[in-house]
């Protein structure tokens, strides 16, 4: 498979995953969300969408740039199953919480979450530095999610 092939894929797979999720927080975010308590620093609504294809754009550079490199199969394996694995929670924190509107289980969740993504940055800066850098805006803003996440579910318990 040639690199552009594997560039689309790499970043066609994280978008997909992601605007797919966006519609939980859509659905969620027009009746509950918009009626639960927030704290003065909540981000307005329109910076998420620009803010999460930017990380999934990201991302999918940095699946790409492991992918592509011509390292250990299985330290590339590892690494591509913990970037599915944190992809996948991703994926279900928009669920448990707009959809499920279950604050305190999407924080164990996105807990779970941003280990995961440390440990994904780890494995691949054994196969990319740049691709490890690369998830480190990911990291921070989940870790402002999570911060968030945990403030809403204490003022709305």
């Amino acid at each position: 498979m040639n690199k552009t092939i594997k560039l689309i894929i790499a970043v066609a797979v994280p978008l997909i995953i992601g605007f797919t999720s966006g519609f939980f927080t859509e659905t969620g975010e027009a009746s509950w969300y918009q009626s639960i308590n927030k704290p003065s620093w909540n981000p307005p609504n329109w910076i998420f969408a620009p803010v999460w294809t930017t990380l999934y754009v990201l991302m999918g550079i940095a699946l790409f740039l492991v992918w592509n490199s011509n390292v250990n199969t299985r330290y590339k394996r590892t690494a591509i199953i913990l970037f599915s694995i944190q992809l996948l929670l991703n994926f279900f924190w928009s669920l448990i919480f707009f959809n499920q509107q279950q604050p305190g289980w999407a924080l164990v969740e996105i807990i779970t979450l941003w280990i995961f993504i440390l440990l994904t940055i780890f494995a691949f800066a054994k196969l990319s530095k740049t691709a490890a850098w690369l998830l480190v805006p990911y990291i921070s803003w989940v870790s402002f999610a999570a911060i968030l996440n945990y403030t809403l579910w204490k003022l709305n318990s």
